[in-house]
């Protein structure tokens, strides 16, 4: 099919609540020497997105004010210095902006085939989760087999993929979750252990399920509120990793003599402001590890509910609302 001039797209009128998120139509993005340009079939949407039209999370220079940060598709033009992609691949990314829209550019070093056996919607599920546990779960905090981790917002599609790999890769991971279906569900997708953060104090519980010597690693997405008693689930040598502050940043009165005396780190990180070298990296330790994993059928992404692109603002209702367990995804055409 030729490439049209314009494109159907996701455009937020301002920032404000999901009603901002209309249809508009704009000119078909032209990828850069190192980008491919991708016909999208589907598009992930995450909190990120939420975040962005909201007004709180602006793109960094250079990259789309397009909300969407992955999707899957076809390979429809490359760039003149890409030479491991050609026209007709299918491919899914992990897009430094720009997914809720027909076409997309994405750095090629950033795109990852589709599993064997999957379709689009599939596929399109995978890199923002994939990327951003492998990173921070794996590479950042280190968790091998036989270690213990921890993982806040469990049924999350942040969380779904902990589990996952975590079971995947031989370590027993616990999770918290915000009600007693949502523990249930981490638990059939074989999560160790759930916790009700509603009704039951986390860092009793994991006391009690690690018989007092605490977790491994631990992967926050909520912030400030849980500083204190995440440090008290940590055992010797334990890394918290923090990747979102849902409930804020900022922690007084903290006393750190117990990161000292259990030689305790403390680290995080964000996965948008990274060079296309750096989330290449990430990509291609994913496809040497995961992707294979993922061909021989274990574990599928979880999608809650898709939606079509002129949904998109009854899919960021549904993110708000904490109510999926999974993903939530944007069919495209």
């Amino acid at each position: 099919m030729p490439i049209p001039p314009t494109m159907t797209y996701v455009q937020a009128e301002g920032a404000g609540a999901p009603d901002v998120l209309r249809l508009a139509n704009g000119p078909v993005p032209e990828p850069k020497p190192d980008e491919v340009l991708i016909r999208v079939h589907a598009a992930g949407v995450n909190r990120p997105d939420v975040a962005q039209r909201q007004g709180s999370y602006p793109p960094p220079p250079g990259a789309s004010p397009i909300l969407g940060l992955e999707v899957a598709g076809e390979v429809v033009a490359a760039g003149s210095a890409v030479t491991a992609w050609s026209v007709g691949d299918r491919v899914c990314a992990l897009t430094n902006g720009g997914g809720y829209a027909q076409y997309c550019t994405a750095p090629a070093p950033q795109c990852l085939p589709w599993p064997k056996g999957y379709d689009g919607l599939r596929a399109a599920a995978l890199p923002e989760t994939a990327f951003t546990v492998w990173a921070n779960l794996f590479q950042l905090g280190r968790l091998t087999a036989g270690e213990t981790a921890l993982v806040h917002g469990g049924s999350s599609g942040i969380g779904v993929t902990a589990i996952q790999l975590a079971h995947e890769f031989g370590a027993r991971i616990l999770v918290t979750a915000g009600s007693d279906d949502k523990c249930a569900a981490c638990l059939k997708l074989r999560a160790d252990a759930a916790i009700n953060y509603r009704t039951q104090d986390f860092a009793a519980e994991v006391k009690a399920l690690t018989e007092g010597r605490g977790v491994n690693v631990i992967l926050d997405m909520v912030g400030a509120p849980y500083l204190a008693r995440n440090i008290r689930c940590l055992g010797m040598d334990g890394r918290l990793v923090l990747i979102a502050f849902l409930m804020g940043s900022k922690v007084e009165d903290f006393d750190f003599v117990q990161v000292m005396v259990r030689r305790l780190a403390i680290t995080g990180s964000t996965m948008r402001p990274r060079t296309t070298a750096q989330k290449g990296a990430i990509a291609a330790d994913l496809r040497a590890k995961v992707w294979p994993v993922l061909d021989a059928g274990r574990c599928p992404p979880v999608i809650h509910a898709s939606f079509p692109m002129a949904q998109a603002a009854e899919a960021h209702r549904l993110m708000e609302s904490s109510q999926h367990i999974g993903k939530i995804m944007l069919t495209v055409g």
